[in-house]
């Protein structure tokens, strides 16, 4: 069963439409997964104080082996921290999600990512493909920075490191290119 974290925010549905997972917050059917998706819409701040309770078995859950995707701030959370405010984040990544300065925020609409190298998850994806983006805070580009797009500035799109994967921009919004991608999870063993 794949495990759709319900952090009461997000396009849920849509995305358990195309996975055909359980959207749950129940510590128990975490604990049954085979798979992790974490999507996320509002404050890192928000975020790390709902999923308090479950921190510690979703971080022994990713530390297992079983394929977590973080979808927008599903993926700021992996990291330590965030310059959105106060709050830990899961860790797996160090560092800081960044603010996005000198441009509108929030990044929202259509942009392209490029693909820097093989991903499991954009398998059947064409380089500089469009993507739905809705975020003011990012992710910053690092070892395991496999996709990136620029506004304002470069920063990491997509983050791929054994079984964990992350993508900033929202796959449940974009169209074909984003379904290929809940699929491709979906597909993982």
């Amino acid at each position: 069963m794949i495990a759709i974290i319900d952090i009461n925010t997000g396009n849920l549905s849509n995305i358990n439409r195309i996975v055909r997972g359980k959207v749950t917050s129940d510590p128990y059917e975490i604990e049954k997964s085979v798979k992790i998706i974490f999507p996320g819409v509002g404050s890192f701040q928000y975020v790390s104080q709902i999923i308090e309770p479950i921190k510690d078995l979703l971080v022994e859950k990713i530390k297992s082996g079983i394929p977590y995707l973080g979808i927008c701030l599903g993926l700021e959370i992996l990291f330590e921290n965030s310059e959105e405010g106060p709050g830990n984040g899961l860790g797996v990544f160090n560092g800081t999600v960044k603010k996005f300065n000198g441009v509108k925020t929030p990044h929202m609409g259509w942009n392209t990512v490029n693909v820097k190298s093989p991903s499991k998850i954009m398998e059947g994806i064409g380089n500089d493909s469009f993507f739905y983006f809705m975020h003011s805070y990012y992710a910053p580009e690092n070892q395991y920075t496999v996709m990136e797009t620029e506004y304002g500035n470069k920063f990491a799109s997509g983050i791929e490191m054994g079984n964990i994967y992350g993508v900033q921009f929202h796959p449940e919004k974009s169209g074909n290119d984003g379904i290929r991608v809940l699929k491709n999870f979906g597909g993982l063993k």
